[in-house]
């Protein structure tokens, strides 16, 4: 069994550690928390070995009841890898720990992407992260983006990405976020940063963002503009997007306008949490017009990037090939909506 270790049990860290205790091939050894909340209680409620991140702070956990396992140090040092989860910028700050016990570690989106050897995507790269020490699992956004540009490429090619990024202005639980009432281009500067960062899964993509934030906490929304390089119809990229596992095609008769819908189904077919794995394209919206094509697609901003957290793992320590480790993944984890 694959030890791992999961530094940061927030939105991202608690879902991927719900998701690597239900694989076969691996095993939580231990949760990482700064600080005692109800996100730690609950870790220890099911089951998880509880660590300290911050030394100072260990004596915080006995005054709230809540019984550690040690220092964050003994949970890296005992890990066969360590998902780090914590918030943007911390990890880079984590590295040097990771690298003092010789332990692999993942790394989330926000993070530099010159942090590390290679960014990820199962879909896209899976194997230039076999053998890899420090990886980057890239942002939900990026992740969604992915998803549908590596299916094209190897189908049509591709010869320009355009894609308008609205995108949350905050997590359900983040009570500081915005905007409360106002749409900011964000940024108002072109491109965003998301282009730059598709590149790092396709170095040699020609590609365009733009970003947008608004006063909603449910998904991001993508238009999708993408130049082929030969002309397609509209029916056959539907058939071909529909057969990615991790892409859900909504159909018309499903009546679902929005994310505030897609939520609702998420939550009446009994996802944990309402989570969203998949990218969200409405069919009905995929259109070509000669070479371009154009679709709408929601991304769940809390748990797109979960099962590539879970694949991640199996690249770098070499457990499975990507076709392997997404079938497993997708199978233990209920991916396909």
């Amino acid at each position: 069994m694959i030890q791992v270790a999961i530094n940061g049990y927030g939105t991202i860290g608690k879902r991927v550690a719900d998701a690597v205790r239900a694989q076969p091939d691996m095993e939580v050894l231990g949760v990482a928390k700064t600080r005692p909340n109800f996100e730690a209680e609950t870790a220890l409620e099911k089951d998880f070995d509880l660590y300290a991140a911050i030394e100072e702070r260990a004596g915080q956990f006995a005054e709230a009841g809540l019984e550690i396992a040690g220092p964050v140090e003994d949970l890296v040092d005992a890990a066969d890898i360590v998902v780090d989860a914590t918030p943007s910028g911390i990890g880079a700050e984590n590295k040097a720990l990771y690298e003092e016990y010789d332990t692999p570690a993942l790394y989330q989106g926000g993070e530099d992407a010159d942090l590390v050897e290679t960014s990820f995507n199962a879909r896209s790269n899976f194997e230039d992260a076999v053998g890899a020490d420090h990886v980057r699992v890239v942002s939900c956004n990026t992740t969604g983006l992915s998803r549908v540009i590596a299916p094209l490429r190897e189908a049509y090619g591709v010869e320009k990405v355009r894609a308008t990024l609205v995108r949350r202005g905050g997590d359900p639980g983040q009570t500081g976020r915005g905007p409360i009432n106002d749409i900011l281009p964000n940024p108002v500067t072109i491109p965003s940063h998301h282009g730059p960062d598709v590149e790092t899964i396709f170095d040699d993509l020609d590609i365009d963002t733009l970003g947008m934030k608004v006063p909603a906490t449910l998904m991001h929304m993508h238009s999708l503009n993408v130049t082929l390089e030969a002309d397609v119809d509209a029916a056959d990229v539907r058939e071909l997007l529909a057969e990615e596992s991790r892409l859900f095609l909504i159909p018309e008769s499903m009546a679902i306008d929005g994310s505030g819908k897609l939520k609702e189904y998420a939550m009446d077919v009994g996802r944990p949490r309402a989570d969203i794995w998949e990218n969200c394209i409405w069919e009905e919206s995929i259109s070509t017009v000669g070479r371009d094509l154009y679709l709408f697609q929601g991304i769940h901003q809390e748990s797109d990037v979960v099962p590539e957290n879970v694949d991640a793992i199996r690249a770098v320590l070499g457990e499975a090939d990507a076709e392997e480790s997404i079938e497993l993944t997708n199978e233990t984890m209920g991916v396909g909506l």
